[in-house]
């Protein structure tokens, strides 16, 4: 298939799908004329690509992951630390980002509490 039915089809615009052969994620063919052609399985790639996506990991390492992608789009087990050493990154940033709006809503307590005393 052409890259715009491929973007068509998988709700991704073709800016994204070069990108994402630019990356190593997706393949194509080249024609004589140099028009991309999809495979038949192009479309869950790129459904499984922007799952990844979604969940937080850098095209890096899905290009790390592909190969032990299963078609159900599970990870094999080789890749299960990766995956756990991202979920291990995201906690920490949430605790971060939660100690700093503990931080700033008791900026913003103490100014309003200052506004109401007239000071």
């Amino acid at each position: 298939m052409k890259i715009g039915e491929l973007a068509a089809l998988t709700g991704t615009s073709v800016r994204l799908l070069r990108y994402y052969e630019e990356q190593g994620l997706l393949e194509s063919d080249r024609l004589d004329s140099g028009h991309r052609r999809y495979g038949d399985s192009a479309p869950a790639v790129v459904r499984r690509i922007r799952a990844l996506l979604d969940a937080g990991l850098p095209s890096r390492v899905i290009r790390d992951l592909q190969p032990c992608i299963r078609e159900d789009g599970t990870v094999a087990r080789c890749k299960l630390e990766t995956l756990q050493e991202h979920l291990a990154g995201l906690d920490e940033r949430i605790s971060a980002l939660s100690e700093t709006r503990t931080s700033l809503a008791g900026l913003i307590s103490a100014t309003r509490a200052r506004e109401d005393i007239g000071v």
